[in-house]
Order: structure tokens, then sequence, then C-alpha cells
């Protein structure tokens, strides 16, 4: 490894320490950054902390309260519910993870080439993105799952497409503010290419606007991952997952709320979690959010 090479990591390093230290010094980052941080150390500590099998039954407790040998409860089928609270998070976190990256990715470059290039391409191309923002994302979600089938093959780039289609707007309003700026114009006139000058003048001016995005993107990723398991469009049973136990329990919510409550609490502490920590790296980073074109 070269020295400049090393010394670039660093300063990486070194500003990353510095936006996270600006964010947890307002008490709404700090609780944030703590309700992401727990729900990703539970999510890979897990697997062995857990009491039971998530898939054990348990014919003599079905639907009992909260006890000292379930913390939690049981559901209708006599499964441990903290057992499976706890696991609920994993594939939540693994899929939507893995999509915001990819639809962060591909939505932020085409977004930054179009706010670069211009003309009718640009045109063309944001009226198709308008057509895919006027209509539910529900719909399309659903009609390609039932189309196409299951499983985590399906569901990520299906995320990552429908949820990078307002990334490439926001992306794109953000490079035309940065194009508009002497260094762009200094660096056309040096005869740089267009790939030279989004890798090193107009990327690095729209990343903090990208990160701010993604932490957004996050969160309504883990809603609508959670919506489609909770309609039988997620994952399948008897896999661990909070919309699968929301679904599954809405029937005796009655008279057993327990079954429902812990997935519930899990999942909203989990995505507020992430609205906190993304409007405290907003304001570290001088972004308003408030001020930004809604999608």
């Amino acid at each position: 490894m070269s020295a400049i090479t090393a010394l670039k990591q660093e300063n990486i390093f070194v500003k990353l320490l510095n936006v996270l230290t600006m964010m947890a010094s307002r008490p709404s980052g700090l609780i944030g950054l703590f309700l992401v941080g727990f729900h990703i150390v539970l999510a890979v500590l897990s697997p062995v902390l857990v009491p039971y099998d998530f898939t054990a039954m348990d014919s003599q407790a079905i639907l009992s309260g909260p006890s000292a040998r379930h913390w939690l409860g049981t559901d209708n089928l006599g499964r441990d519910i903290l057992t499976r609270t706890m696991l609920g998070g994993q594939q939540a976190l693994v899929v939507t993870s893995v999509a915001t990256v990819i639809a962060i990715a591909w939505g932020g470059m085409l977004g930054v080439m179009l706010g670069l290039i211009g003309g009718w391409l640009e045109n063309i191309v944001m009226r198709l993105v308008d057509a895919f923002l006027a209509i539910p994302w529900i719909l399309f979600l659903l009609l390609i799952v039932s189309v196409i089938g299951l499983g985590l093959g399906v569901l990520i780039p299906t995320l990552a497409f429908f949820y990078g289609i307002p990334v490439v707007r926001m992306s794109r309003a953000a490079t035309q503010d940065v194009v508009a700026l002497d260094y762009i114009t200094a660096a056309r006139a040096r005869g740089e290419s267009r790939t030279t000058i989004v890798k090193k003048e107009l990327l690095p001016n729209v990343l903090d606007v990208l990160l701010v995005e993604a932490a957004m993107r996050w969160s309504w990723m883990l809603l609508a991952f959670s919506s489609l398991s909770f309609l039988g469009f997620g994952v399948a049973p008897p896999t661990a997952d909070w919309g699968l136990m929301i679904s599954g329990a809405r029937s005796f919510m009655s008279f057993a709320p327990w079954a429902v409550l812990a997935p519930v609490v899990a999942l909203s502490s989990l995505i507020i979690g992430i609205n906190l920590s993304a409007d405290a790296l907003a304001k570290a980073l001088g972004i308003d959010r408030a001020q930004k074109t809604p999608v």
C-alpha cells in the first residue's frame, strides 16, 4: 500500500469519525445511533443468544402470556416470541441494506450523469421517472413478486429498482447545482472527460446528499419489506420475520396482544432509529432535509 493511499484512507476514517461525533453530539442523533447499532448487533449475535429454536413448538403453551419460561409469551403455534423477535430483524436488515446500496449506486450515478449531460436524454429519462413515481410502489412490487415468485433474489433487485428511481431525481437536482459552478466550467475548458468530471468533481460534491438519501430510503425499504411479508409476498414461513409475526398474530390481538406488540416495537424502534440518525446526519453534513424536493 502506497503512502498516498494510506493517507487517503486515514482522511476518510477521520472524516467518518468527525461526522459520527457530530451526530452523537445531538440527543436525537445519539438515540438514533444507539437504536440502529443495537439492532445491528442483535441481528449478528441473536443466533447464539436466543433461548429456543425459532421453529420449536410447545403445544402446552400456545398463546401463553409472558412468564419465566417465555419472557414475551408464545404465539398461536406455541413458538417463543422473544426468540422470533430477536431473529426477526436479520432478513429485514440484510435485504434492505443490500437493496439500499444498489438503489443509491444506480440511481445516484444515473442522476449525476443526467445532471451533467442534460439535453433531450435528460428530458426523456426524467419523464419516465415521473411516470414511475405517479404509480403506487406497492402495485408494482406485488405484480413482480406475484409473477416471478418469492425469494431474496427477487426482493432485493425489485426494491433496489423502485427505490432507486426517486434517487435519480434527487441526485440530478444536486448535480445541477454543482454543474453551474465555475470549477466545473474550468474542468470542461481543460478538456477533461465526462468520466473524470463525474469522478473527481461531481460525486465528491453530491456524496453528502446521497448519504442522507440512503438513510431515508433504508427506513422506507424496511417498511416496504415488512409490508410485503405482512401481505404474504415477502419471506416465506416459518422464517422469523417481523412482518410475518404481525400478520400471523393480528387475529389474536384482542386476547394475546403480546404476540403483535413485540415485533411492532422492534420494527418501530429500528425505523425511528434510522430516521433520527438520518436527521442527525443531514445536520452534521449541513443539509436541510426540509428544502429537499419531495419524491
